[in-house]
């Protein structure tokens, strides 16, 4: 067989719409099955990254969640992955928020000493995400079922 016979009849390339593993392999995937990968990946990714830290919310991983599903909706990806950033910034404005309410209550309940030096008043200071951890700790909820007071 002539090289040019060989080129015609597209032997050793895939056939349409798959793509070759690797050179010197005979197996080829689908695009939609690369897709399926790539989506199962990112999918475990993104939920581990989730677990991995404490804030909620966030551009990033609202953004990238925001992305792969304006992917999937008919190929809008910088549009999910915007509407995503804005829901991610939201979120973790109001936990921001609902901590900056805890610490305040957490400061109006424990005022500082007026005889304590500013320095020790700088050693003793604490984060409003501990603020609230402590105010949670101090009131916890009221079990469901029991009656209010």
């Amino acid at each position: 067989m002539s090289l040019n016979k060989k080129r015609r009849s597209g032997a050793g390339h895939p056939a349409p719409g798959r793509i070759s593993i690797g050179p010197g392999m005979m197996q080829t995937m689908t695009v939609q099955k690369i897709s399926r990968v790539f989506l199962l990946a990112t999918t475990l990714v993104g939920g581990s990254v989730a677990v991995a830290h404490a804030e909620p919310g966030g551009c990033l991983k609202y953004g990238a969640v925001g992305a792969v599903g304006g992917h999937v909706a008919n190929h809008h990806t910088v549009a999910g992955a915007m509407g995503g950033c804005a829901v991610g910034m939201y979120k973790r404005h109001e936990y921001r928020k609902g901590l900056r309410e805890k610490a305040a209550l957490y400061d109006k309940e424990h005022p500082a000493d007026p005889k304590e030096s500013l320095w020790q008043r700088y050693r003793n200071r604490k984060t409003d995400e501990q603020k609230a951890t402590l105010y949670d700790a101090e009131h916890p909820p009221a079990p469901q079922g029991a009656p209010a007071h």
